[in-house]
């Protein structure tokens, strides 16, 4: 079986020796992703904007495999505080609601940036196939 592996140059993944997504088979794996762009915070103090942010990022490490959110088979969001559960549903609906996957969402007490108040991971399902281009990409 071929393991193709998506870069995008984050810090992270130097750091802890890792990759944004790994795809076997016919599943890919989305690695925890926080809502930074270029080390910025995206909607500092916002759990519904950090939410949105975190899923797009994830949704982009997608790309290079030809999926989207309509593949998506499991999410799960790591929350900060117990009172953003509501916002961060609120996102997770808009994003996934036409497919909506197996979430799974988890309150934890804190994430490696404090300012950090959502954290993502997602696992899709694609049509095994030949191997596709993984030109290494940038968070937008």
């Amino acid at each position: 079986m071929t393991i193709e592996r998506v870069r995008t140059g984050s810090h992270w993944e130097e750091t802890f020796g890792s990759v944004r997504a790994v795809a076997a088979g016919d599943r890919v794996l989305v690695a925890g992703t926080m809502p930074l762009a270029d080390g910025v915070l995206q909607g500092e103090g916002d759990p519904y904007e950090q939410t949105r942010a975190a899923f797009a990022h994830a949704l982009a490490a997608l790309t290079p495999f030809g999926l989207d959110a309509s593949a998506v088979l499991r999410t799960r969001m790591y929350l900060t505080h117990l009172r953003d559960v509501d916002a961060a549903g609120r996102a997770h609906k808009e994003l996934f609601g036409a497919a909506p996957p197996a979430t799974t969402v988890v309150v934890v007490s804190g994430f490696a940036d404090s300012r950090v108040l959502v954290e993502v991971e997602l696992e899709a399902f694609r049509q095994p196939s030949e191997p596709a281009d993984r030109t290494l990409f940038r968070e937008a």
